[in-house]
């Protein structure tokens, strides 16, 4: 089994794992994962979008080109926009490099001043230029988030790659910063009510289910990788560690263990085997955050207990009503008891040590999710499996696809 990363909220990764880019990726030459309708049922839509191009394997990384459709941008270029990468520009650090704001005209994408008339701010980040997986994360970002569009996924702008030590990534700059800091930072800013968390869940998981039915497993989702836009819209960040899912049938693919602790599936932090199952286990441990305030892993609760699973599942597990011990005490009770309820249900069933026992995205969990949005709901979905029988085929896939954003020629 390859290195494993521990990484408390940041963005590193294992510096001596192995590169997404070990086998091709070409999400649109194969079958889908046996275990997602979804991804079958899309790949036979007459609105089926471009897939992601083929990455490059690791011998031919030099010779990969971006996609078409990414604007690329010269270092002089995002110096301008960035004044020169100074300190009023910084905004934080992370495994990949350091992130920069920087302002562009939201028509010419050329550098802008801020104020300025079609002005646009966007997130800029820089590869250390010691950093080897970095430069592999930086082809994979450009791969996958080149050419896969949605409401729910974070927005790629554009590229720089004037060099070897001069890689950079613009993204679309999203000003309410990540989910981790609003769930776990104790500052000024009042905690995020109830509603604003249903809503957040449903976006990542609308995010998930996309990117299942193209093939495409996330493979490091959490809360530090959902940012929120002005309107708390989440969105997924930060696909450095995306690969291309199983084709042909098979279950799962076979690759070195990287990512953060706390969050990866115990099938895959054991034996290497990754899925889109894998994904839907690191979306049950960011519903208990969501639900609990805590962070997936935390030394300071003791060794029994440090990982968030482990010291809420035995809370969770028996009677509905006693969900209330785990839930954020910030939240001073402002919250519907059955949807905590109905919640911590799902969480548990994403949770399953089996990943053939724990649910689909597009087909349960994103359908039960999107119940809690309604005001009028009642019913609990946790025992039921009437909510992913009552929709439709197309019904089903159109959830996967909403937000989806055609490819721009």
């Amino acid at each position: 089994m390859g290195n494993f990363c521990v990484c408390m909220g940041g963005s590193a990764k294992c510096a001596s794992a192995s590169t997404p880019f070990q086998s091709k990726v070409n999400p649109r030459s194969s079958t889908s994962n046996s275990n997602s309708k979804a991804s079958r049922r899309s790949s036979s839509g007459p609105d089926k979008p471009p897939q992601p191009a083929e990455a490059p394997t690791a011998a031919g990384e030099a010779q990969a080109v971006p996609p078409a459709s990414l604007k690329s941008f010269s270092m002089a270029d995002l110096r301008a926009a960035t004044k020169n990468f100074g300190s009023a520009s910084y905004l934080g650090e992370g495994g990949f490099g350091c992130v920069y704001k920087g302002w562009i005209d939201e028509t010419t994408l050329a550098p802008a001043r801020p104020g300025a008339t079609n002005a646009m701010m966007v997130a800029i980040k820089k590869l250390k230029k010691e950093s080897f997986q970095g430069h592999r994360e930086w082809l994979t970002e450009v791969t996958y988030l080149g050419d896969l569009h949605h409401d729910n996924l974070v927005k790629l702008v554009g590229y720089c790659s004037d060099s070897d030590s001069n890689k950079l990534l613009v993204y679309e700059y999203m000003p309410r910063g990540s989910l981790e800091n609003h769930l776990f930072r104790r500052g000024s800013q009042p905690p995020l009510p109830w509603s604003t968390r249903v809503s957040v869940a449903v976006d990542v998981a609308r995010g998930l289910a996309f990117l299942h039915s193209r093939d495409v497993i996330f493979r490091d989702l959490k809360s530090s990788n959902v940012l929120l836009g002005p309107d708390h819209r989440a969105k997924l960040s930060d696909f450095g560690l995306a690969r291309a899912g199983p084709t042909g049938g098979k279950t799962h693919v076979s690759t070195r263990v990287v990512g953060t602790r706390g969050y990866a599936a115990p099938e895959y932090v054991a034996t290497g085997h990754l899925s889109a199952k894998s994904d839907v286990y690191g979306f049950g441990v960011v519903l208990l955050e969501l639900m609990t305030g805590r962070r997936a892993l935390d030394e300071a609760r003791g060794v029994a207990s440090e990982l968030l699973v482990d010291w809420a599942m035995p809370m969770l597990q028996g009677e509905r009503r006693k969900v209330i011990r785990v839930m954020d005490t910030r939240l001073g009770g402002q919250y519907p008891k059955r949807q905590a309820q109905d919640m911590a249900a799902l969480a548990l069933r994403c949770l399953q040590n089996d990943p053939k026992s724990r649910p689909s995205m597009a087909d349960d969990v994103l359908p039960s999710l999107e119940l809690l949005l309604q005001p009028s709901a009642a019913k609990s979905f946790s025992s039921s499996s009437t909510t992913t029988t009552s929709r439709s085929p197309a019904a089903s896939a159109a959830l996967v696809h909403r937000g989806h954003r055609r490819n721009k020629a």
